[in-house]
């Protein structure tokens, strides 16, 4: 087979050691896109384990965040999640709308919960990194770079093993 031929950036990295394997353009910044939501979800974990919110605390859908585009769970404006639902649409189906309500519930509206996220990523390392929205969608102030997101997992895999089998579901 052809040796793989990337047109962007990949960073490779043993876990638990953290030791670069391979990479390619790194430090490049790129647009997250999904990968958004690790970082959404590193917060829905954050509030877990600080007890603001449990696993069957409800998520309220604004109007906003039940008219986000697709992919979306299409939970109805005024309707609720629990937080394990919505960790469990985040993680199988990438849900827009959830990613949406859930920065909406934690941060008070989306743009604060980003700013959040933002303060996150520089706290543990991250320093390519902002967000402008929870989900991804795309916005040109919304960057990272492979570096910072293979930063990111390693550390949600080490600080939150509890919560990490969640990346393992195939459905909800």
């Amino acid at each position: 087979a052809p040796p793989y031929n990337p047109t962007n950036a990949y960073y490779v990295i043993e876990a638990e050691s953290g030791m670069v394997l391979d990479q390619f353009n790194a430090d490049r910044t790129l647009y997250p896109a999904s990968l958004t939501k690790l970082m959404t979800l590193m917060m829905v974990f954050d509030a877990l384990e600080a007890q603001r919110i449990t696993l069957q605390s409800r998520i309220r859908f604004s109007s906003h965040a039940a008219n986000m585009p697709p992919s979306r769970l299409g939970v109805k404006a005024g309707d609720s999640i629990s937080v394990d639902q919505a960790i469990r649409a985040l993680v199988t189906k990438s849900a827009n709308d959830v990613a949406a309500a859930v920065a909406e519930n934690l941060g008070g509206s989306e743009s604060r919960f980003a700013y959040m996220m933002t303060l996150k990523a520089r706290e543990i390392g991250l320093t390519k990194t902002r967000f402008v929205n929870g989900s991804g969608l795309h916005n040109t102030g919304q960057l990272t770079s492979a570096h910072d997101m293979a930063l990111l997992g390693q550390y949600i895999w080490k600080r939150y093993p509890k919560y990490y089998g969640y990346f393992a579901l195939k459905e909800f």
